[in-house]
C-alpha cells in the first residue's frame, strides 16, 4: 500500500499544480531557487569529531532551508523531486572525482547509503537509491561515465538515528553494514572510483561505516559525495 501511494505521489506530482515543497508557492514540485545551491561548488566538508574510516565528503549545499524541506519531502515520498536533488548530488560527485582521481575519464560507482528496510516499507521507497540513479543518469548524459551499484546491506538492525549524538550514531552503526556480493562488486566496479553517495552527511557516521564495509570487501571508497551535509549549529536530519 506504502509503494502504491508512493507511485500515485508520483504520479499527481507530474501532472497536477502542487506546491513547492521547499518555499510552499503553488506551482511545480519544486521551484528552480529552492534547489540552488548555497556554495558557489561544491566543497570537501569536515566533520569534528570525525568518525574513524570516514573518506573525503564532498557537499553541494549545506543542510538548510530550502532544500533541507525539499530532501525531507523527497524522503517522505515526493519521488519526483528526485530530479533537481539528483542534479545536485551529481555536482557533488564530479567534485568528488576531480579530487580523488588524477585520471580523467574513470568511471564513478556510485555505493548508496543502505535504508532500514523498515523504513523503506513505511515511506515506499529507498530514497538514497532512487538518488544515486539518478544521479549516475545525470552523469552519464554529461559524459561522466557512472552507474549506481546497491552493494551494501544492513546486516544488522539500528536504532533511528534522529535522536542520537555524533558519539551515538558512531557506536549505533559500528560493524552494521556489509557487502551483499563482494565478487559481483568487484566485477562490476572494475577499475572505477568508488563512492559512496547519500542525501545528507550529518555526523559522517554512516559514510565511515560504508567505507568500512567497502574496504573490508577489498573495493575501499575513495571518497563520498551528498546533496547537503550538516553545518555547525546547523539544524540536524531526522
Amino acid at each position: 500500500m506504502q509503494t502504491l501511494r508512493a507511485a500515485v505521489a508520483a504520479v499527481l506530482d507530474l501532472v497536477l499544480p502542487d506546491d513547492c515543497a521547499g518555499c510552499a508557492v503553488p506551482g511545480p514540485a519544486v521551484c528552480g531557487p529552492c534547489v540552488t545551491p548555497a556554495w558557489s561548488a561544491p566543497r570537501t566538508v569536515q566533520r569534528c569529531p570525525a568518525p574513524a574510516g570516514l573518506p573525503p565528503v564532498v557537499a553541494a549545499t549545506p543542510y538548510a532551508d530550502p532544500v533541507r524541506r525539499v530532501l525531507l519531502a523527497h524522503k517522505d515520498g515526493r519521488t519526483a523531486l528526485v530530479g533537481p536533488l539528483a542534479v545536485l548530488l551529481a555536482h557533488a560527485v564530479r567534485a568528488a572525482l576531480a579530487a580523488t582521481s588524477p585520471e580523467p575519464g574513470r568511471s564513478a560507482v556510485l555505493v548508496p547509503a543502505p535504508s532500514d528496510r523498515r523504513a523503506v516499507r513505511a515511506r515506499g521507497h529507498d530514497h538514497a537509491l532512487r538518488l544515486a540513479v539518478q544521479a549516475a543518469r545525470e552523469l552519464r548524459a554529461g559524459g561522466v561515465p557512472a552507474r549506481a551499484v546497491p552493494a551494501l546491506h544492513l546486516s544488522r538492525r539500528v536504532d533511528d538515528q534522529g535522536h542520537l549524538s555524533a558519539r551515538e550514531r558512531v557506536a549505533n552503526l559500528r560493524g552494521a553494514l556489509g557487502v551483499r556480493d563482494p565478487d559481483r562488486l568487484a566485477r562490476v566496479a572494475g577499475s572505477g572510483v568508488v563512492l559512496v553517495v547519500d542525501d545528507v552527511c550529518a555526523s559522517g557516521a554512516t559514510l565511515a561505516e560504508a567505507a568500512r564495509a567497502l574496504a573490508a570487501a577489498g573495493r575501499p571508497a575513495m571518497g563520498a559525495a551528498v546533496v547537503a551535509a550538516v553545518l555547525r549549529d546547523g539544524p540536524r536530519p531526522r
